[in-house]
């Protein structure tokens, strides 16, 4: 099986991470794809910049970053694990994501960075329910015991 664990730097969008190495702990054997997508460029970066691949460079870099600690909690617990960066609308880029890499389930955390900094409670996640071609698991967050 194949799982596809959408990433955006955020401490909630860990919680898949989590999710997706507690279905191996359970037995499931598993690769993952660790999906990021950045947002397309602005206007005003396309027009001050004028370099297509300058700007694909400077989204790749981000989309290391902001991977980073999910590819550490992966490589910690030795899982195979492939890395997807893209540009895009995030709903729509992942379910592409799916599709190329053959995935047949996707993770993603119920709030992430998206839209006013996640205050529109999953509105990636609730797209990509509707948009993907597999089952979607929508990871609520665990609360922290004092």
């Amino acid at each position: 099986m194949k799982i596809l664990i959408a990433v955006d730097g955020s401490e909630l969008s860990l919680d898949a991470v989590h999710h997706g190495l507690a279905l191996l702990r359970a037995g499931l054997r598993a690769s993952f794809v660790l999906a990021h997508v950045q947002e397309p460029a602005s206007l005003y970066e396309l027009v001050t910049t004028r370099d297509p691949d300058l700007i694909a460079a400077a989204a790749r870099e981000a989309g290391m970053d902001l991977t980073a600690p999910a590819r550490a909690l992966l490589d910690a617990a030795a899982v195979e694990y492939t890395t997807e960066i893209r540009m895009g609308a995030a709903a729509n880029t992942l379910v592409d994501i799916l599709e190329e890499t053959a995935c047949d389930l996707a993770l993603v955390g119920a709030r992430g960075l998206g839209g006013l900094r996640g205050a529109l409670l999953g509105s990636v996640s609730q797209a990509l329910v509707h948009e993907s071609p597999v089952p979607v698991t929508i990871v609520k967050h665990a609360p922290q015991e004092e």
